[in-house]
């Protein structure tokens, strides 16, 4: 073999390779790579020792040599032609970087998977199939009035990913309507007006409906406008000429609508259906029966009547027609 003067060291594995029982070639084959892709430039001269050196080595060494020659010549931009066709590699093409292996064969699937697509908001509302019931209404109502204010946010926020069942979205053209008559009784400070056309766009009672308006916090009021799809500004001018105490208040008027904001129409929609089961659940007890068997009792029992004597003469049977 020639003498490559440019990689340090060479000469005593070369002297090493020619004594007996001393098999040095995969070792020289893999210093010689490691030596040959560490430079970024490469002289003819090197190139031609180099191409000659590898090809008299690749077909006497074993092949995890070879395949670990293989794998760095494969990534190293350098590499010669004649090198990658000993080892079975393509050349790089004029965009890419690296050298292409031989193409890998792929048996084609029957029939591709059509890709995975996210699930819509629609689709969630109908995967939310477990409904609310009334005594779990009232105690999310009761929780939540009882709430501070950043613990209502996050009530809101855990509302978004609950199973149940939200409310039915209020048809575009009524709340586009109540949302035009809500806005002029804002201007006009008329709060009875205000919560008589919330409650019954929202089929809500006027005692719960006086409850969203009046709440001294406003995140009712909130969810009430989201519920409507009101927009931002419209609830913004509402929460500053509605009531006094919260539109003289820059950090109320600030918060709500920051807590309007990131509020969703699925978090609102299920906040209503707890209002509208707690309705429910305080309808049902005002008319509980007070004992177990009050509903039996108040059926009065029948009294048994005597049957009328037989009058006189109805024993005598009748023959004939001119009886």
């Amino acid at each position: 073999m020639s003498k490559l003067p440019f990689f340090p060291g060479f000469d005593g594995l070369m002297t090493l390779s020619r004594r007996e029982g001393v098999d040095i070639r995969p070792t020289l084959l893999r210093v010689l790579t490691d030596l040959y892709v560490q430079a970024n430039a490469h002289s003819a001269d090197e190139e031609r020792q180099f191409i000659e050196l590898t090809s008299r080595l690749v077909d006497a060494v074993d092949d995890a040599t070879r395949a670990a020659v293989r794998a760095r010549l494969a990534i190293y931009p350098l590499t010669p032609a004649v090198v990658l066709k000993k080892f079975g590699l393509k050349p790089a093409a004029s965009d890419s970087r690296v050298p292409l292996a031989r193409e890998i064969l792929t048996v084609p699937l029957a029939s591709p998977s059509p890709p995975v697509k996210p699930p819509t908001e629609a689709e969630l509302r109908m995967a939310s199939n477990l409904s609310m019931q009334p005594k779990d209404a009232a105690e999310i109502n009761e929780l939540f009035s009882r709430a501070s204010a950043s613990e209502r946010a996050l009530i809101l926020h855990n509302l978004q990913d609950t199973p149940l069942r939200a409310a039915a979205r209020i048809p575009t053209a009524r709340a586009r309507r109540a949302i035009e008559t809500l806005e002029m009784a804002a201007f006009a400070a008329d709060v009875e007006n205000f919560t008589l056309e919330l409650g019954e766009t929202l089929i809500l009672p006027w005692r719960l409906a006086a409850q969203v308006v009046n709440d001294p916090g406003g995140e009712p009021l909130a969810c009430a406008a989201r519920a409507l799809d009101m927009p931002g500004p419209v609830f913004q001018r509402v929460l500053l000429f509605l009531k006094p105490d919260i539109g003289s208040s820059v950090n109320t008027v600030y918060r709500l609508s920051r807590l309007y904001d990131r509020l969703s129409e699925r978090s609102a929609l299920v906040m209503l259906a707890a209002w509208r089961g707690a309705t429910m659940a305080v309808t049902r007890a005002k008319f509980r029966p007070g004992l177990y068997d009050d509903e039996r009792n108040r059926a009065r029992a029948a009294s048994a009547q005597p049957r009328p004597a037989a009058q006189p003469g109805s024993g005598i049977k009748r023959t004939g027609s001119e009886g």
